[in-house]
């Protein structure tokens, strides 16, 4: 039931409520129709007895009116009574039959009207019922059919209230693909029209937000470029070498936070597509390579050919962060790139990781404070596996942190 969207769950409701009322029309039915039998079999039954009875003392004219009246029918015409009597014959049908020592009492029932014939010896009588109309069924019929056309008009009204909400949900996932500039309206001042208000006004403070974020990156990003290409010019001219590369690699640090943080601003971003190709993994890593500060020979490999469709400078920057971090962070310093099966893996002996790799895939987050980075590696890696349809895996393994990169599970 939890996962049922709110449309499938009035669909059931509706659809048990109408089965609840048609099921209980069909008992009431029924129901009606055995009562009607037993209440018939009782006045027939109490018109047999009287009549027989009666007519024993011989009544008059006045008292059989009267007895008429009381019981609800009426006494037929001689020439009608005998054509009444050779129709019963032809197709007549016998609905009860009783008497005793004092007569008979038959009723037929003959093109929808009931005929009682009493018989006591030479005495013959004929008898039309009289009964007013039961409308109990027509009632309950009628009844029935306002409930359910009232059910299907609510049913509609709901549905109708409720359309504006896959309205909302379009505009919500189009926000959510990328699409900043959607705007959600809605007419009405209901809850659902306040839903649609507060998440616009979200949708508005969000692209200020991410106007003043881009606004402040680049700002930041040209203001730093400056300084620090002029600072490495200056630092080329001492003579002091120890000094110089000091500073030398200070401004390189700091040149790589720059490239990094842009980096991030292009992967995050809704609208970013990677370029997918066709590329064999010992060209990406070659690649990666080149981007290291460290020395190649601390980079081995133990990869077996493999052909990706990936996007090329994409995962050159995924493989160099991780070949980077396991040389940062390692205990010899040195990185191991092997392949298992579909996974690529980055191996360093170390410590365990101390917290969650989920931790650690978030922005600034180190196993502890150091200069040699920044903690953004392994967040620009996670995020750029996820775009390119792999995903992040980390394991503890003969003392070595062994990082993997996986093919995302359907």
């Amino acid at each position: 039931m939890r996962n049922l969207s709110v449309t499938t769950f009035i669909h059931i409701l509706f659809t048990l409520a109408i089965v609840i009322l048609v099921s209980t029309f069909w008992l009431f039915n029924s129901w009606n129709k055995d009562r009607q039998k037993i209440d018939e079999f009782k006045r027939y039954q109490l018109i047999s007895i009287t009549f027989l009875s009666n007519l024993k003392l011989d009544p008059s004219r006045k008292e059989l009116d009267k007895l008429y009246s009381e019981l609800h029918v009426k006494p037929l015409p001689k020439r009608h009574a005998q054509r009444v009597k050779e129709a019963i014959e032809k197709r007549g049908e016998t609905v009860f039959s009783g008497g005793s020592q004092l007569g008979s009492v038959r009723v037929f029932s003959l093109d929808g009207k009931r005929y009682i014939y009493v018989q006591r010896m030479s005495y013959n009588l004929m008898l039309e019922d009289d009964t007013p109309p039961n409308y109990v069924y027509e009632i309950a019929v009628g009844l029935a059919i306002f409930l359910v056309l009232l059910l299907l008009l609510l049913y509609l009204a709901v549905l109708k209230k409720l359309s504006p909400l896959k309205r909302l949900h379009r505009q919500i996932q189009r926000f959510a693909q990328g699409d900043m500039h959607v705007r959600i309206t809605y007419e009405h001042d209901d809850e659902i029209g306040k839903i649609a208000k507060s998440f616009n006004d979200a949708i508005v403070h969000i692209n200020q937000l991410s106007r003043s974020k881009n606004l402040f990156m680049r700002n930041l990003m040209h203001e730093l470029k400056t300084p620090i290409t002029k600072g490495r010019i200056i630092v080329e001219m001492l003579d002091d070498e120890e000094t110089k590369k000091i500073l030398i690699r200070a401004f390189e640090r700091m040149n790589e936070l720059i490239t990094e943080l842009a980096e991030i601003e292009r992967v995050t971003t809704r609208s970013f597509e990677p370029n997918f190709e066709y590329v064999l993994l010992d060209e990406l890593l070659e690649e990666s390579q080149k981007l290291l500060m460290s020395s190649h020979n601390c980079v081995t490999l133990e990869v077996s050919p493999m052909a990706l469709t990936t996007d090329r400078k994409l995962m050159v920057l995924v493989l160099k962060n991780l070949i980077d971090n396991a040389i940062k962070y390692g205990k010899e310093e040195c990185a191991t790139v092997r392949t298992d099966g579909g996974n690529i893996e980055v191996i360093s002996r170390g410590k365990p990781l101390e917290h969650p790799l989920s931790y650690y895939t978030e922005p600034f987050s180190q196993e502890e404070k150091r200069s040699a980075g920044f903690g953004l590696g392994l967040y620009i890696v996670d995020t750029i596996l996820k775009k390119l349809g792999y995903q992040l895996g980390y394991r503890h393994e003969m003392g070595c942190n062994i990082f993997m990169i996986m093919p995302q599970k359907k």
